[in-house]
């Protein structure tokens, strides 16, 4: 589950390269984002513009590496406080346990390095928000997407959970629903 691991050229071209060789698949669930089937679609012609907008609880982004370089008290946050601005690559590294949804988008879109994100702290929210901007050839997708924190992790969406689960059900299935 954690995709931002794919986002290592080294490590992607590695298992690339095994998989390949031995006739296997890798799968990486949709995790906690709704579209990526059409978003996927819409990669068969040209992609302008990706930008992942997150929106977390600040006990969510307790411990991430930001946080902890930067000083950032998150429990003094009165209100919503723009953490991040920058590539899908460079958040994974910098937040490796909360925005793996932007390894896969950037995964399924157009690449780590063009994939924008912004990262929010607000205090004002319990759940978590993922809204995707997606413009190209094909119009324009926006998607927003409120999940409950996963009660065993609240770094996580518990629906990241359920997708894992189903990416199971799908490779198991008889008959695939979606892209």
């Amino acid at each position: 589950m954690s995709t931002g691991a794919l986002l290592d050229e080294d490590l992607f071209n590695s298992m690339l390269k095994v998989a390949k060789k031995n006739g296997r698949k890798i799968y990486v669930p949709s995790g906690a984002i709704v579209g990526l089937d059409n978003i996927k679609s819409a990669s068969l012609e040209s992609i302008s513009e990706v930008t992942l907008t997150t929106r977390k609880p600040p006990k969510s982004l307790e411990g991430a590496p930001y946080i902890k370089r930067k000083g950032i008290n998150l429990s003094s946050l009165k209100e919503p406080c723009v953490l991040y601005e920058g590539s899908a690559k460079e958040a994974v590294k910098l937040f490796p346990q909360n925005i793996n949804v932007a390894a896969s988008l950037s995964l399924a879109s157009i690449g780590p390095e063009r994939t924008r994100v912004i990262i929010i702290a607000d205090p004002n929210i319990e759940n978590i928000i993922h809204e995707i901007h997606v413009k190209g050839e094909f119009g324009e997708i926006y998607t927003k997407t409120i999940n409950k924190p996963s009660p065993s992790n609240p770094k996580t969406s518990y629906i990241a959970a359920l997708s894992a689960i189903a990416t199971l059900r799908k490779i198991s299935g008889n008959i695939i629903i979606g892209t």
